[in-house]
């Protein structure tokens, strides 16, 4: 099992400003979450030139019965910073529960 490093909030809903551009909703779907969040950085290649770069990720791991999609944000209880939930996906174990992992893109900090 993985120890929680922080507590989230899962944020929802979309709506459109008077332009019609879509924007992101504060709405909390689910608060005070326990959650590991950890950055992670891998080697990336430019396509063209070769020029190595650094590509910084983050993983989150849940409890497994959190609701929790693909297009949804983190917030990070403790920083406020804000996550956009790229993928969700649950390992398969026969013995135990395992948790939800969700990779994420951060997106900066709550206004």
């Amino acid at each position: 099992m993985n120890l929680a490093t922080t507590t989230v909030s899962v944020l929802r809903g979309t709506s459109t400003d008077a332009f019609g551009d879509e924007t992101d909703l504060a709405t909390v779907a689910a608060s005070g979450i326990p959650a590991s969040l950890i950055e992670a950085g891998r080697q990336a290649s430019e396509p063209v030139t070769g020029v190595p770069r650094v590509v910084r990720t983050h993983v989150c791991r849940v409890p497994p019965d959190t609701d929790v999609t693909e297009d949804d944000r983190i917030k990070d209880e403790q920083t406020s910073e804000i996550y956009i939930v790229v993928s969700v996906t649950k390992n398969s174990n026969p013995v135990m529960v395992q948790p939800l992992r969700l990779d994420l893109k951060r997106t900066g900090r709550a206004a």
